[in-house]
């Protein structure tokens, strides 16, 4: 077991039951086709093979063509990513673990969550490998 793979179930999880799923955040198509990868994909595959979770990539979509986040102030963040995202196919999960690799102002993972509370999804654990702590969330 790694450093990653402990903290989580020794630290994130040592008394509850881990997530049934795990579903990065999706990236447009025009910003993936320009990088090449999704960064959260990439940070969420070993994870799920791991722990025997599925990895969730095809279900949700973000739909909406958006200035990357991290160019933008912390107030034009949240309408930025407002609507950004679609579900194409039903959740079937109670828990998800929704991973990003950065959050800063919580903006897209605040959208992205909004999404999947009003698919019906109960518990969704938020994963990231870097949290700005100056930065206030701004809902």
């Amino acid at each position: 077991m790694n450093y990653s793979q402990k903290k989580i179930r020794d630290e994130w999880y040592p008394k509850k039951s881990l997530p049934t799923a795990i579903l990065p955040i999706p990236l447009h198509a025009t910003r993936l086709k320009e990088r090449g990868f999704n960064q959260a994909v990439e940070i969420a595959r070993p994870i799920a093979k791991a722990f025997h979770l599925p990895l969730l990539t095809d279900q949700i979509i973000r739909m909406k063509s958006t200035p990357p986040q991290a160019t933008l102030p912390a107030a034009k963040r949240k309408q930025n990513i407002k609507n950004a995202f679609l579900i194409k196919q039903s959740l079937h999960h109670q828990h998800i673990a929704v991973v990003d690799d950065v959050i800063t102002t919580g903006n897209t993972v605040y959208e992205f969550c909004r999404v999947l509370k009003k698919q019906g999804v109960e518990r969704i654990s938020v994963w990231c490998c870097a949290r700005a702590t100056s930065s206030k969330i701004v809902y």
